[in-house]
């Protein structure tokens, strides 16, 4: 269930996976990694700031690119 109170400018874990087209786990691991960073929420329900997630998807797709 998603949080109906986030704040404008962050993401969801739900919503986040949606974006960079990647599983909840996949979003774990790219925290444990350190390649994105929590910005607000709680431990069981994470937000991720957009500009983060946007920044991290373009990376993404440049690499895919390449």
């Amino acid at each position: 269930m998603e949080s109906q109170m986030i704040r404008p400018g962050h993401l969801t874990a739900h919503q986040t996976a949606r974006q960079l087209g990647i599983s909840l786990e996949g979003v774990r691991k790219l925290v444990q990694r350190g390649r994105l960073t929590r910005s607000g929420g709680s431990p069981r329900q994470p937000w991720y700031a957009v500009q983060d997630v946007a920044a991290l998807a373009a990376e993404r797709q440049t690499s895919k690119a390449a």
